[in-house]
């Protein structure tokens, strides 16, 4: 029996939740404690409060959400479900067991109207049903723990789960062209860079609880986003760039929702690496 820090992940088999495994080799000061979905229905608060009693965690780190965007428009209730009450209730269990809450939010949470990257404290005004959801979910967690930190984050991609960065790569080895969206704007995150930077908190003498912005560097659009995994994978397939109204979704998305990193940077003093080289190192474990 070891005195090491315990951090709990959950929603551990998710794409964010996976690269938190990839770190255990590299993070032997702690003490990890994995659960998927399977294993803990967060928005169970019985089942919550006996995970917590029996682990008694130092720190939970929350990669459990419904992901579904356009799915989410008919699926309301178990959106907030996931994504707002079951926060709320992991976060009164953090507040009773005496453990640090990390939680994960999206860009999605702005309305896509802005004309420079968002930062903290501008105005949400969700323009979908998902983030109108994760929106709640900050709220609840703020309101309920007090030393939560909050990392909204977007364009998440990774070598595991299902992401544009994979579902790209497929078609365009399967196909001769495809189209692309041109006209909505942010910043890809890689999820191994967004669990080494949970980390990096996590190992640090300083917790400042509050909401951060977190992505990779640089603002493109999807297509932009699209012609770099063809490059970096050596393929041939022709992108053709379309708007937004030619692609129409059950979910509308905000036409631009790059995120301010600055506070991150300046609290925490965590270097970002450029969107292209994460991209980059992400691809050297898909092809």
């Amino acid at each position: 029996m070891n005195n090491f820090p315990k951090i709990l992940v959950t929603g551990a088999a998710g794409q964010l939740g996976s690269e938190f495994r990839q770190l255990v080799k590299s993070s032997p000061e702690f003490t990890f404690v994995f659960l998927t979905r399977d294993e803990l229905t967060i928005e169970n608060e019985q089942s919550v409060d006996q995970v917590f009693r029996l682990h008694r965690p130092d720190y939970c780190i929350n990669c459990a959400a419904y992901t579904a965007v356009d799915k989410a428009e008919e699926d309301k209730e178990q959106a907030f479900l996931i994504n707002a009450k079951a926060v709320g209730i992991l976060a009164k269990a953090c507040e009773t067991y005496g453990s640090k809450l990390i939680h994960f939010s999206t860009d999605y949470v702005f309305d896509g109207t802005a004309t420079e990257p968002y930062t903290e404290d501008a105005a949400t005004n969700p323009v979908n049903a998902y983030g109108a959801s994760k929106l709640a979910g900050e709220q609840q967690a703020l309101a309920i723990h007090s030393p939560v930190i909050i990392l909204r984050t977007s364009w998440v991609y990774s070598a595991f789960g299902r992401n544009f960065v994979k579902t790209m790569l497929s078609l365009l080895k399967q196909k001769t062209d495809i189209n692309v969206v041109n006209d909505q704007f942010g910043s890809p995150t890689y999820a191994a860079d967004l669990a080494n930077t949970t980390m990096h908190i996590i190992a640090g003498e300083q917790w400042t609880p509050g909401i951060y912005h977190y992505c990779n560097q640089g603002i493109i659009s999807w297509f932009d986003f699209a012609k770099a995994i063809r490059e970096f994978a050596g393929l041939t397939c022709k992108i053709n760039p379309i708007p937004t109204q030619a692609y129409p979704t059950p979910a509308k998305r905000p036409g631009y929702s790059a995120l301010d990193t600055t506070k991150i940077k300046t609290v925490y003093h965590i270097p970002l690496r450029n969107w292209r080289e994460s991209l980059q190192r992400c691809l050297q474990q898909l092809t």
